[in-house]
């Protein structure tokens, strides 16, 4: 079980990075009562002492302590499992925050924190899509993030603050309307319609915030939606009762006219939007991501750090930006396409696998990548470089060069981690894929720390951390880094004839780096009463290695079926 101690102490590290000022025992222990844990200065104090033994917390003086750079890596990476809780209570919070009057337009809104060198290009960018109506608010903060520096001032390191789509979660809760933020995700858009939403991930099943997700400039088509109508925005999705939808709109009326909008479909009761099911009695709610002008930047090559929900702001601190002139139109009726969930399609494929371990025969589950062709005797030299040095870290030894209908370009096939549940589950023992996650290889001990559930994810996790960039294989193959990985679950019941299996699999191949105790931690991770966790590399480990290297690679994770006597061994 979780040890409360770490927990304690995670909550006192991120006191300190929310309130970014040295604290002391009475502050820490007055904030830690308004969480539920009842600990008083002295015991503080305490844990305060084991903080700056591990350098994650200094002491300043007399007046207290402040958190280190060393506590803000930890408290980003530390306790995984209470992580994924803690996003969305995030979330929560900053909603309960938001006290915005549109009638007097005096209160705090929720704001998206970016920062970027100042250059005209970006600005002028970022201006664009605002102008054109894809946010929530033209109304920003744009500061100077060091006052110290004489530089001129396109060389300089700016704040832009910009309001993000949960803070209409806070207005709408503000009029006593329940509402559940359910999904971030993308919606495609053509003609300036909005169509449907092509990918989800859900807030209470990641570590990371939903939109987050959808950051890579790959992913996004702002700048082309703004200027020709056709492409993909970030946006977001809750939902309220059925009976709250016309106060909704009266809300939402009111705060268009005060510059807060981005709203891109209402639904009705019972019915779906944006391709999105709705539970009967309830209404769904599309709004546009906040981030959609710096995911403009982004696709121009302008860099950009872009962080989500990170701040209340008091709304008579920012500023219009441009005038709007809308460009998005109404969303027309639905289409019969529905946002197809990670997991259904798994199942489906978990179901064919029917590799039989003492033959060594039989169809697995395979990721597809793709690489261009004068890339090839490179990617091909660099996947075999990570399987020489690190098969621990591969599902299996096996591959296969796959024709594009491309001639310019050559997929790789490698075997998902997936199969080891299609495995398990001819074998009689009944297996749940619960995560997709980022291992750090470091010290005696690994940890995840990024979790995505597959259930609430209609992109393979490990695709979005790859396209993020949040791996470092290749540090691996030296010692430490990160890597990704999956975790499942069983029946406890069931782990000792589990371990029999998986020790047969290892003699095949196959790579498993761990099964876990009933109802233990897992490298950092929850595993759910009753049940005990396995954890696999990920099959797309050697294609992140290409990426790490620079070389364009086009991943698909969980893609189809092959016959593993079809392909060949590294």
């Amino acid at each position: 079980m979780p040890d409360e101690t770490d927990r304690k102490m995670i909550e006192i590290l991120r006191i300190l990075a929310d309130h970014d000022k040295v604290l002391g025992a009475k502050t820490i222990a007055e904030e830690l009562k308004r969480k539920g844990y009842d600990l008083g200065e002295r015991a503080v104090r305490y844990h305060m002492r084991i903080l700056d033994e591990k350098g994650f917390t200094e002491r300043i003086g007399y007046a207290g302590r402040e958190i280190t750079e060393k506590g803000l890596k930890e408290l980003d990476k530390g306790l995984i499992y209470d992580q994924v809780d803690f996003s969305f209570s995030k979330f929560e919070g900053m909603i309960y925050q938001t006290s915005l009057n549109p009638d007097n337009l005096k209160g705090t809104v929720i704001v998206n924190t970016s920062s970027f060198i100042y250059d005209d290009k970006v600005v002028d960018i970022i201006k664009e899509v605002f102008s054109a109506g894809i946010s929530v608010s033209p109304y920003i903060k744009l500061s100077d993030m060091d006052s110290s520096n004489n530089e001129s001032s396109n060389k300089k390191e700016v704040r832009l603050d910009t309001i993000c789509g949960t803070t209409i979660d806070g207005m709408l809760l503000n009029e006593g309307i329940p509402v559940i933020p359910q999904y971030g995700g993308l919606v495609k858009v053509e003609e300036y319609v909005p169509i449907r939403f092509t990918e989800l991930i859900a807030y209470k099943k990641t570590s990371m915030t939903p939109l987050d997700a959808f950051t890579a400039k790959e992913m996004t088509s702002v700048l082309s939606v703004a200027r020709e109508g056709n492409g993909m925005i970030p946006a977001n999705f809750r939902i309220i009762p059925a009976s709250a939808r016309e106060n909704a709109v009266e809300l939402f009326s009111k705060l268009k006219k005060i510059g807060i909008s981005g709203v891109l479909k209402i639904g009705e009761s019972g019915k779906p939007v944006l391709g999105v099911p709705v539970e009967d009695d309830m209404v769904g709610i599309a709004i546009t991501g906040g981030i959609a002008p710096l995911c403009a930047a982004k696709e121009a090559g302008c860099s950009v750090n872009i962080k989500l929900a990170e701040n209340i702001m008091e709304f008579k601190n920012l500023e219009n930006m441009t005038p709007v002139k809308a460009v998005i139109k109404n969303a027309g009726p639905e289409t019969s396409q529905k946002v197809k969930f990670l997991l259904s399609k798994a199942w489906n494929l978990i179901y064919g696998v029917d590799y039989d371990i003492e033959s060594d025969k039989g169809k697995v589950i395979v990721n597809v990548s793709y690489v261009n062709n004068q890339d090839l005797d490179t990617a091909v030299e660099i996947i075999n470089d990570v399987f020489a040095s690190k098969p621990e870290y591969c599902t299996t030894k096996y591959f296969k060069l796959i024709p594009h209908a491309h001639e310019d370009k050559t997929g790789i096939a490698t075997v998902c981690s997936l199969t080891v549940d299609g495995i398990l589950i001819k074998n009689n023992i009944l297996t749940t894929p619960k995560y997709g996650g980022i291992l750090e290889i470091e010290g005696k001990t690994p940890r995840f720390t990024d979790l995505t559930a597959y259930s609430g994810s209609s992109l393979d996790p490990h695709e979005v951390y790859l396209s993020k960039g949040m791996t470092s294989v290749l540090d691996v193959l030296n010692g430490s880094g990160r890597i990704l990985a999956s975790l499942r679950e069983i029946p406890y019941l069931a782990r000792p004839d589990a371990v029999d299996i998986i020790e047969k699999l290892k003699e095949t191949g196959f790579s498993i780096l761990d099964i876990g105790k009933p109802s233990e931690l897992l490298y950092n991770a929850k595993v759910e009463r009753y049940h005990a966790g396995i954890v696999a590399p990920g099959g797309l480990n050697p294609i992140a290695a290409l990426n790490e290297s620079g070389i364009s690679v086009h991943a698909k994770a969980v893609e189809t079926m092959m016959d593993i006597s079809k392909m060949e061994e590294f």
